[in-house]
């Protein structure tokens, strides 16, 4: 039962960090073009 007074708190922190994350990437525009980063990787310079 000790075991889940630290696990909680620490998947709660793990939650925050992973939303923290998301909101991030969105902000600074990661998912704005998906399509032309998909065929990029194709393309031979």
């Amino acid at each position: 039962m000790e075991i889940a007074f630290l696990l909680i708190p620490l998947a709660v922190l793990l939650v925050f960090v992973i939303l923290g994350g998301l909101w991030w990437a969105i902000q600074t525009g990661q998912f704005e073009d998906l399509e032309e980063e998909g065929s990029r990787i194709l393309e031979q310079d």
